[in-house]
């Protein structure tokens, strides 16, 4: 580290100017620089406070911590930001349109980056564990776009991280496909595969400076199952047995993805729990507590994915038994997690959360009532359309019960019909592979709708014609009800007779 001068978070920040593009390591909160972000958000708060423009372009892996989206989003910093966000205020500043974002698939970005097709990568600040003489950057918890960033930058920022292990190298695999028209395979044929090596490396010259940190992930804890999410982990893991038992998943299983949050660590330690499912592996973009759980109760052999997307409490429990979960899990760029030629040839089981569903089986990800952002589409669409099975689960109602998760029509469109083939509620399991829309819209209502909502759904259908029974005047009939009584029970389906 001698080589590198070792500056402040300050100093750093001074590295960054108005109407630069800044590119951060890690995905999710794990990864994430955070002392350099917090310096860079006083400078610009300092900067308007002169009446001086001060804003950055910012692409990241996925959502960050609080000290990069919370931090820049309260100071009016943002030029852009892209791909995928979770903070509470930067969801706020989009939602008013002080923020521009732009929402995209996870596994594209650095695709897009390398072509140059979104600008210039003028600064990486990258979150370390190590970092040699020679320009090797051992990475933490999580890799995102970093070796994209990286490769791109004029300049490199390192936050050396003394929270994590200099022994965490060698749970990272550091693989970057080539551009086209040469492009080669991706040598991954199973969830264990090593395709690359540990670290990113990197031109010395780049490296600005190192700024030497001991701050503790910003991971969040988990809300316990409940009744809601615990009866659809067990519709999941019953609907796997039944298609085990069908012959239609392997005897020896087939790999697991699962999104992140709640349902996606209920569903997964119901599988955990059901002993007609084998041992399995994971190969994924987060890899979040219930994984680590079921490693060590020897449910789950192998894990692969993008980020340790753990509590800390979690990521402790990790470094301290390092011998045993390094064998047993690695990180790789999401270029290669969430690589549709990867997904396709290991043949994943995809298990994603649904905001809405309509009745004909199309879903929406990311926006409230078709307009608020919530958090974009992160990498479920890399897994959904490529997935050997693609699963979707959602509650099917939530405020109680005065909003229905299924509906007529989405209002706004991230995956379509053609992607889903399962969708899992706490009501029970609508299988739509084979069914024509009428067909699916009369499996998800008896199957998937809250029981208050079904005969609305009947209803529905019969104000429609033609082969997708949709009626234009109609399909929003739910939001109109929820935003003028915050009730879509309250529907009134005379008023749209024919």
């Amino acid at each position: 580290m001698n080589k590198y001068p070792v500056i402040t978070a300050e100093e750093a920040a001074r590295f960054i100017h108005n109407d630069d593009n800044v590119g951060f390591s890690g995905f999710t909160a794990a990864g994430c620089p955070k002392a350099v972000p917090a310096a860079l958000a006083v400078r610009a708060e300092a900067e308007h406070a002169k009446g001086n423009p001060f804003k950055i372009g910012m692409f990241t892996g996925a959502s960050t911590g609080d000290s990069i989206d919370g931090t820049l989003a309260r100071a009016h910093a943002i030029k852009f930001r892209t791909p995928y966000q979770s903070n509470g205020d930067l969801r706020n500043a989009i939602n008013s349109q002080d923020a521009p974002y732009f929402d995209m698939h996870l596994s594209h970005l650095g695709q897009m980056l390398q072509y140059g097709f979104l600008g210039k990568v003028n600064v990486a600040i990258i979150e370390a564990s190590d970092i040699t003489d020679s320009g090797e950057i051992v990475l933490t918890c999580g890799v995102g776009i970093a070796p994209t960033l990286c490769r791109l930058a004029d300049k490199i920022i390192v936050e050396l991280n003394h929270a994590h292990p200099k022994a965490i190298r060698g749970m990272h695999d550091i693989y970057m496909p080539v551009a086209p028209p040469n492009r080669e395979a991706i040598p991954v044929y199973k969830p264990s595969d090593h395709a690359g090596v540990p670290y990113i490396k990197v031109d010395p010259a780049k490296i600005a400076g190192i700024v030497e940190t001991d701050l503790p992930n910003e991971g969040g804890s988990f809300t316990p199952v409940d009744e809601t999410t615990a009866k659809i982990g067990d519709n999941v893991a019953d609907f796997l047995v039944g298609e085990m038992a069908a012959g239609r998943i392997p005897k020896s299983f087939l790999p697991v993805q699962s999104g992140v949050g709640n349902i996606a660590n209920a569903v997964l330690g119901a599988m955990g729990k059901h002993k007609a499912i084998p041992v399995f592996e994971i190969y994924t973009e987060v890899i979040q507590d219930a994984v680590i759980t079921l490693m060590e109760s020897d449910r789950v052999k192998f894990a692969s994915g993008c980020s340790f997307t753990v509590s800390n409490p979690m990521m402790d429990e990790i470094y301290a038994k390092l011998d045993f979960f390094k064998p047993k899990l690695l990180l790789r760029p999401q270029e290669i997690s969430n690589n549709p030629e990867v997904i396709r040839r290991l043949g994943l089981i995809a298990i994603n959360t649904a905001l809405e569903a309509d009745i004909f089986g199309n879903i929406n990800s990311t926006h409230v009532t078709g307009t608020k952002m919530m958090n974009g589409i992160g990498g479920s669409g890399d897994f959904t359309r490529n997935a050997y099975l693609s699963i979707f689960t959602t509650p099917s109602v939530a405020k109680g019960t005065n909003i229905s998760a299924i509906v007529p029509m989405v209002s706004h469109l991230d995956h379509n019909e053609h992607s889903v083939s399962i969708l899992i509620t706490e009501q029970g399991v609508a299988d739509l592979r084979g069914k024509s829309p009428i067909q699916r819209a009369h499996t998800i209502i008896e199957n998937c709708v809250h029981p208050e909502y079904r005969q609305l759904l009947r209803d529905y259908l019969k104000l429609g014609s033609g082969h997708t029974p949709h009626n234009l005047h109609a399909c929003f009939a739910f939001h109109h009800a929820f935003n003028e009584t915050r009730d879509m029970h309250n529907v009134d389906w005379s008023k749209y007779a024919k």
